[in-house]
């Protein structure tokens, strides 16, 4: 007898469109966005197919590395990355997902790029980062008209054109930020970062900082202290002459995940450098970059969670244990119809987010209110969700999950990372009340618009009710921050599932989450949940051929 025979082991997810998932097609009906489901379509089948997978794989495989030298002993500072690195921004960048919906006139931009975005990062989230600075200078930049007008048109170009040369010479730019200093971190106003000004009106800038990813982008929105306070710089890799500007690379940092982005210490020696907005008010024009990262963080969360229940579903359909396939196991349908409720629920108030940025954007103020407070809401609550979901998720996979080629390690130690980057868990819980401190109307926005879907669900009744109480208390609310702004998403997210989603995924999830008939890990559904439609909503379709 061989013992070698395989049998029991799960076809690999692959050769099947990633887009065609009801949460992700519910969401562009809402937004009556149907004009991009062609292409959605072919990027799914893309994001899906052996090829697009390779590369993912290669990227993470074989991380960038550093050159600080050349031969010669010239000063370079310059990043090479593996070739699948270079396909996946050549798509990314294609697809308009950096900061082409900026200057579209199509309908619903913002939002056609979120879900284009949210089907396509699953392939490598590491890409995406320089992706998504891309798409958020564009905004922050525009406080100063002169140097928008002069790198917008690289800034939105759908053509990736890499390496270092003169902006102006180039088919299509990339964007970075460089906020981070060693005695800060996000606190950014402990920054000793300097900015001088010169006779011609440019800045030179002096000082360290300690956390700058894809350094090979063609420029950076940069923090240093000028004579009026706290401001927002550009920095251009390469000078309008050709030199190089000083910027350099001290090291690569080693990190837990995120392994094909290249994350980076800069040192800034009389760095040439252009104001951006007014001296003093920095943190007021960064914001702008800032929020659109935020916008992606909480996509990309969504997105792990949507891509860990697809392979658990994939799995469980394919794979037996004591007699019976795993989905038909009534334990591990509850576990995987909870995982996809969470991964639902987040995909939902990630795109709401997204199209509400089209409604501000077009100058509508209430959408801006309501845009402001539920952004830093949901960037807590969704990207605090990932991690325990990936490890849900890995675990539907046994043994399975936990070595290398099955992916759920990387999936894994990639889902801190979106709840760290653009401030962490404690930042964005704040951010939220300094959001209601600063703009009351923010918070009115919000009650207003998790209330329209009042009398529709009594567990949803109560939880707005009860979040309101949670308000009363002002004084013990920066102690209660985490648990009042987790509320609040929560309750966010119920609105939108009983007002938009599917009524069993709905059902569930006000049951659970805010009638709090729930234990604390996944699977803990209670009984009379319709566990059969949810599974089928997350579970992937491969084509035949």
């Amino acid at each position: 007898m061989s013992t070698h025979l395989v049998t029991n082991q799960v076809p690999e997810l692959v050769c099947y469109d990633a887009a065609n998932t009801p949460s992700i097609l519910d969401a562009v009906h809402r937004a009556d966005a149907d004009h991009v489901l062609d292409e959605l379509h072919r990027v799914g089948r893309l994001a899906g197919s052996a090829e697009a997978i390779e590369w993912g794989d290669r990227a993470e495989a074989h991380p960038p590395t550093l050159r600080t030298h050349d031969r010669y002993g010239n000063r370079i500072d310059e990043v090479d990355y593996d070739p699948a690195y270079h396909r996946l921004m050549t798509e990314a960048v294609a697809l308009g997902l950096g900061g082409t919906p900026w200057t579209q006139s199509t309908p619903n931009p913002h939002f056609v790029r979120a879900v284009k975005m949210a089907v396509w990062s699953q392939v490598d989230a590491g890409h995406s980062c320089p992706i998504s600075m891309t798409y958020g200078a564009v905004p922050a930049l525009r406080a100063n008209p002169d140097l928008a007008a002069l790198y917008e048109p690289g800034l939105t170009s759908t053509v990736y054109d890499p390496g270092l040369r003169t902006p102006q010479s180039k088919a299509g730019l990339l964007a970075g930020m460089s906020m981070t200093e060693k005695q800060g971190g996000s606190d950014v106003r402990a920054n000793t970062t300097t900015a001088t000004i010169t006779s011609d009106g440019t800045y030179r800038i002096t000082g360290h900082k300690w956390f700058t990813s894809a350094p090979m982008c063609d420029v950076f929105l940069v923090l240093a202290q000028a004579p009026g306070g706290l401001s927002c710089f550009l920095v251009p890799r390469i000078l309008p002459d050709g030199t190089r500007n000083t910027f350099a690379l001290q090291r690569l940092k080693d990190k837990l995940g995120n392994r094909s982005n290249a994350s980076s210490e800069v040192e800034y020696d009389n760095t040439v450098a252009w104001l951006v907005g007014d001296e003093g008010r920095g943190v007021r024009t960064i914001i702008e970059m800032v929020n659109m990262t935020r916008l992606d963080c909480t996509l990309g969360s969504a997105s792990s969670m949507r891509n860990g229940v697809a392979q658990a579903a994939h799995h469980a359909n394919h794979r037996t244990a004591f007699g019976a396939t795993l989905i038909d196991q009534p334990l591990m349908r509850n576990v995987i119809a909870d995982l996809a409720i969470e991964a639902e629920a987040a995909t939902s108030v990630g795109l709401w987010l997204a199209d509400l940025t089209d409604k501000s954007a077009a100058g509508d103020s209430e959408a801006d209110a309501l845009r402001r407070i539920s952004l830093a809401v949901s960037k807590y609550y969704v990207c605090k969700r990932a991690p325990i979901h990936a490890a849900e998720a890995l675990e539907c996979l046994g043994g399975n999950g936990y070595v290398e080629e099955s992916r759920m390690p990387r999936l894994y130690r990639e889902a801190p990372l979106m709840s760290i980057w653009e401030g962490s868990g404690n930042v964005a819980a704040l951010d939220a009340l300094r959001a209601m401190a600063k703009q009351p109307e923010t918070l009115t926005a919000f009650l207003d618009e998790v209330k329209v879907a009042a009398g529709a669900d009594a567990h949803l009744d109560r939880a707005i009710t009860d979040l309101e109480n949670q308000f009363n208390d002002v004084d013990s609310l920066q102690h209660r921050a985490r648990r009042v702004v987790g509320q609040m998403a929560q309750v966010l997210q119920g609105s939108l599932l009983v007002r938009h989603g599917h009524p069993a995924v709905a059902d569930a999830f006000t049951v659970s989450r805010l009638g709090r008939d729930h234990g604390d890990v996944f699977g803990t559904l209670p009984t009379g949940i319709d566990t059969a439609a949810i599974v089928e909503r997350v579970t992937p379709k491969l084509e035949t051929r």
